[in-house]
């Protein structure tokens, strides 16, 4: 028979054993963990880095907050400009419509007549009355009386008349001048502007042809034969 080799028993191992070696291991760490963020220059880097954390996120916080806010300014300000450059033009439209309207206006006063009219024609009749009230012939007095009175009146209705054409043509003429515009000039208004022309047009022809005696001329006396 061949020699055994003799065995070493070993101590039983109990079943709690391997369980209490690892939490003992675990709190170990623990506490050397703990002791080391206890040290002073373990303390000071880990202050530091949170310091640093804390002033990133504030930077930014504040980053945005300027980012927003002059989003908000440029927007505001853009909001601005296309408001004043709307309203600039609408106001513009709104002059050119309303100088048409006072062109045809003006143009039907310079062939109607008006109140500045009469009152021109009436001094003038009255200057003659006064000119005449010593005694005159029957020429001077159709002159002095009745013809200034006539052409005063047509002198008004002709200034009339220029005034509205010029308007009518500023109007016609003004999308010429100055920036270019988005939207055209209304059609109604370029015809009413052309009304307008035409009409002071025509005043402007009558009261030359009045004023000059054209048209109509003055009266004249019969001559008188005196009788022996």
């Amino acid at each position: 028979m061949n020699p055994t080799t003799p065995t070493t028993p070993t101590a039983p191992v109990a079943e709690g054993d391997g369980e209490n070696k690892t939490a003992e291991k675990a709190a170990t760490e623990t506490a050397g963990a703990k002791d080391a963020a206890e040290r002073p220059e373990t303390a000071g880097r880990l202050d530091k880095a949170h310091t640093e954390s804390a002033e990133a996120t504030e930077s930014a916080d504040r980053g945005d907050g300027a980012e927003q806010g002059l989003g908000l300014d440029l927007d505001d300000d853009l909001d601005g400009d296309l408001d004043d450059d709307g309203s600039g033009k609408e106001s513009a439209g709104l002059a050119t419509a309303a100088a048409a309207v006072v062109s045809v206006g003006l143009g039907i006063v310079s062939l109607t007549g008006a109140w500045s009219g009469r009152v021109a024609a009436e001094r003038e009749t009255l200057i003659g009355q006064i000119k005449t009230s010593s005694g005159g012939s029957a020429a001077q007095q159709i002159s002095e009386i009745y013809g200034d009175a006539w052409h005063a009146t047509a002198l008004v209705n002709g200034i009339f008349g220029l005034v509205a054409l010029l308007v009518g043509c500023y109007v016609l003429v003004r999308p010429a001048f100055g920036a270019p515009s988005a939207h055209p000039q209304a059609g109604w208004v370029r015809a009413v502007a052309k009304g307008g022309i035409a009409l002071g047009l025509i005043g402007v022809l009558v009261a030359v042809g009045m004023y000059f005696d054209l048209i109509v001329a003055l009266p004249t006396a019969a001559a008188t034969t005196a009788g022996s």
